[in-house]
């Protein structure tokens, strides 16, 4: 596979199910519920896999970044959500992944307490303060209790993807 995107006109790859937001994108189909991981380290390769399929992104590459970030410290957030993020090479936007997770996995987060919802991002290394803004929304959105529960209970990926750019859309108004 080749780093940044996955055509040769420099954009990302056509897709009818996808919301770009002011700050990141959202394809349907990066959305996962249910999904089977044993630990971080699986938890960001399934992530880096997302990125791959969803967005054409090289999963190496992926998976270098955000593991390399998490040797900084742990994205874990806090309340069960961690935020794995990155920069990388050949993006012209920064993309996203949620993967909500059929049994916590310890995260290494800030509260101790193990992480079932995992939104990961990654944008592009001259983003700067974009990269930062989108992070800040997504945080935003983890942490109203509300939106989070509605998150966590419901019952297929559409809804969660409906949620979220909602969420997010009413959050840019």
């Amino acid at each position: 596979m080749r780093g940044g995107l996955d055509n040769d006109r420099g954009r990302m790859p056509e897709s009818r199910n996808l919301n770009i937001m002011a700050w990141f994108e959202l394809d349907k189909q990066a959305v996962l519920i249910s999904a089977r991981v044993a630990d971080k380290q699986q938890a960001l390769e399934l992530a880096a896999e997302q990125f791959g399929h969803c967005y054409g992104l090289d999963t190496d590459k992926v998976l270098s970044c955000l593991l390399e970030r998490e040797q900084l410290g742990s994205t874990g957030f806090g309340r069960r959500v961690a935020i794995p993020h990155g920069k990388i090479e050949g993006l012209d936007h920064s993309v996203a992944v949620l993967l909500r997770l059929g049994k916590p996995i310890d995260f290494g987060s800030i509260d101790n307490l193990p992480v079932d919802l995992v939104i990961a991002l990654i944008s592009p290394i001259a983003t700067g303060a974009m990269h930062l803004q989108a992070l800040a929304h997504i945080s935003r959105l983890t942490r109203d209790e509300k939106t989070l529960a509605k998150i966590k209970g419901a019952d297929d990926p559409d809804a969660i993807f409906a949620l979220v750019t909602a969420e997010l859309d009413r959050d840019a108004a």
